[in-house]
């Protein structure tokens, strides 16, 4: 059974946020690594274009870091462009977890599948809501990245760094973020001619 598709990006604080809402939903879903986020101008000004063209949903814990990560990015981002998700507040800890958070509550990571659907369910896309040119464009995949020099070799990360530039990404997402990145705002197309002006077949770096 095909997950339900979110209609927009998401932004959540961690990777284990990202990880809990990808095993309940098919989305786009960005990290900000935490209060890192106050002082990464590179990531900041990626949100910035996601949120510009696309918009965002933004989705933090509830909790005082929570807040303070929610008002940073209201304050930087188009706010008419921003739509902010809420979870309860739910005492407990995580599972991974040896102690509860300093504020005893669980994050979006703890959230249960029918919290997060009801959440999310102002978001999501019916199968007429997605964008044609989400629905039917061509992905860049992970193959793809591999035939490319762009994961699987010693120059992968230099390659990766190189491509994110000539983006004006960030140069040191990885792979994956870097891809989903790449699968949102450029699309296949843009991505191979990128590649080809930037490694040649011929002058691809293996090692």
């Amino acid at each position: 059974m095909a997950k339900p598709r979110i209609a927009l990006p998401v932004i959540v604080e961690g990777k284990y946020d990202k990880i809990t809402i990808l095993s309940y939903f098919d989305a786009d879903v960005f990290v900000t690594g935490g209060f890192s986020i106050f002082n990464a101008k590179e990531k900041q000004a990626l949100f910035r274009r996601i949120a510009g063209e696309k918009g965002v949903i933004l989705l933090t814990d509830p909790d005082g870091g929570g807040k303070q990560i929610r008002s940073f990015l209201l304050g930087i981002l188009p706010k008419e462009k921003v739509y902010c998700a809420v979870v309860p507040k739910i005492r407990g800890k995580e599972r991974r977890k040896d102690a509860p958070s300093k504020a005893g509550l669980l994050g979006v990571e703890g959230m249960n599948g029918e919290i997060l659907r009801e959440t999310f369910s102002p978001f999501l896309a019916g199968e007429s809501d997605a964008p044609i040119s989400e629905k039917e464009r061509k992905k860049i995949t992970k193959v793809d990245f591999f035939e490319d020099h762009l994961t699987g070799c010693p120059s992968a990360a230099a390659n990766r760094a190189r491509l994110a530039k000539h983006f004006s990404m960030p140069d040191d997402m990885t792979a994956n973020a870097l891809l989903e990145a790449l699968n949102l705002l450029i699309g296949y197309d843009g991505y191979r001619k990128a590649v080809d002006e930037l490694f040649p077949l011929g002058a691809r770096e293996d090692g």
